[in-house]
């Protein structure tokens, strides 16, 4: 009872009265919410010492942050808390029933106190141990500044979820990994403030124009990378096995309910990508307390991981390693690694969040029957809905998930622009996104929807 009195009393954004947020404010919400991310990301931490920061640049980007901003914690706390539940919870050690609404009011309670705690804990990780360099006299200061920025996270992520579209994890992320590509794309500006061709579209063409055919191919191959990628994760999102139902009261009137090919969204490679994240960080911060690396990482003074788990489970890219003249034989067991490591973990957290976000056969069959519809040439029984969905959902969970842990892998692997997990994030959150946004148009057009989408 005391926990769940504490859950109760936890700070949360209040919810709509009304039943169906508009269209109109989802999509204010959601434009506040994204122009509050940008000007946190651009406000800096007071008291942390000069190039401090510089070798975890690169996990920005899969963490949805700005390395120094006081949102420096950016969704990991969040992530974190929702790997570890899930864990237990599919190891049964957890025992909640997140189809009733008592469940998944408990679970979502206990994920949000353990972000809060992830918060405080990675806060003061991040400074004690170094990872963040605080000047003399101001490690306080900072901690209360990246708790803060923390808080404010998991407060703008809430406030997506009740009152704009999505989730803020993948706004955040998306909104990161956008500016990132385009700056990736056309900056102009090189370190030292002078005018320079960075940008790959500006590098491309200052290479043809001297005649540098090396510098060209390392220009371009990541646009052309880049480019496949989109097509492929645009043409997977298309594939889906479509159910026929009909309306109960509505004789004659029929919907096609999709399943889709990446059954289980985004979710997966965002945790496999976070959790890739977060040991890479922790391995780095480790090595910078212990005064050398560990098992868990070695890492040069540039934030590469050369050593240890970090090293065998990332990437380096192997097509702009051969142009280059870089290219070691390690780094094909390396691939090899990092392939079958985010396959399997995509795999693995696809089954944790069908089971866990409501996306299982029998809560899916629960949702069909109560929205009034039901297969024709059937019986309307919940029991044999969900016997017919089982033979999708669970092939399509594991389909789903290896195909995007695949992509995800091989495009790292090539050198994608912002890195080919953070490119594949990107596509599919802005397109579940547009999904999200068609789904409220179609409510708003029709209501007898309304059932049907939970809106």
């Amino acid at each position: 009872m005391a926990l769940r009195d504490l859950l109760k009393n936890l700070p949360e954004v209040r919810g709509p009265t009304e039943k169906k947020v508009s269209f109109n404010v989802k999509l204010k919400w959601t434009l506040i919410i994204l122009v509050a991310y940008f000007v946190l990301s651009n406000i800096p931490l007071f008291g942390i010492s000069e190039g401090s920061l510089s070798r975890f640049e690169y996990l920005a980007i899969l963490l949805g942050t700005s390395f120094g901003s006081i949102i420096t914690l950016g969704i990991g706390p969040i992530v974190m808390s929702s790997i570890i539940l899930q864990l237990l919870k599919g190891a049964q050690i957890l025992n909640v029933d997140t189809n009733t609404l008592e469940g998944k009011r408990f679970f979502q309670g206990l994920q949000k106190l353990l972000a809060f705690a992830f918060v405080v804990f990675e806060s003061i990780v991040y400074v004690l141990m170094n990872g963040i360099a605080a000047l003399e006299g101001f490690a306080g200061l900072v901690i209360f500044q990246l708790i803060l920025g923390g808080i404010l996270i998991l407060l703008m992520d809430e406030v997506i979820q009740k009152w704009g579209f999505g989730s803020g994890v993948s706004l955040f992320i998306a909104a990161g990994i956008g500016w990132r590509l385009f700056a990736q794309l056309f900056q102009f500006i090189g370190p030292e403030g002078t005018l320079a061709p960075i940008g790959k579209v500006l590098a491309f063409v200052a290479s043809v124009i001297v005649a540098d055919g090396r510098g060209a191919m390392a220009a371009l191959f990541p646009i052309i990378v880049t480019a496949l990628l989109f097509l492929a994760v645009v043409f997977a999102q298309s594939l889906k096995v479509e159910i026929p139902l009909a309306f109960d009261r509505v004789r004659g009137h029929s919907v096609k309910w999709p399943l889709q090919f990446f059954y289980a969204g985004v979710i997966p490679v965002i945790l496999v990508s976070a959790l890739t994240a977060n040991l890479q960080l922790f391995a780095s911060l480790i090595q910078n307390w212990a005064g050398g690396a560990t098992f868990l990482g070695g890492f040069s003074s540039g934030g590469l991981a050369i050593s240890g788990l970090a090293f065998w489970i990332g990437s380096t890219p192997i097509l702009d390693a051969a142009i280059n003249g870089t290219f070691r034989l390690i780094y094909i067991p390396q691939s090899f690694f990092h392939i079958i490591f985010y396959v399997f973990f995509s795999v693995l957290f696809s089954f944790f969040w069908v089971n866990t976000s409501g996306m299982d056969a029998r809560s899916q069959a629960n949702k069909i029957v109560n929205s009034g519809m039901s297969m024709p040439g059937f019986r309307k029984d919940e029991r044999v809905l969900e016997s017919i969905l089982k033979r999708y959902v669970g092939p399509l969970t594991v389909m789903g998930g290896a195909a995007i842990g695949l992509l995800a892998s091989v495009a790292d692997l090539l050198g994608a622009l912002v890195g080919g997990t953070a490119i594949l994030l990107a596509i599919m959150i802005l397109y579940q996104l547009y999904q999200n946004i068609a789904q409220q148009h179609a409510v708003d057009m029709n209501p007898a929807l309304k059932g049907f989408f939970g809106a």
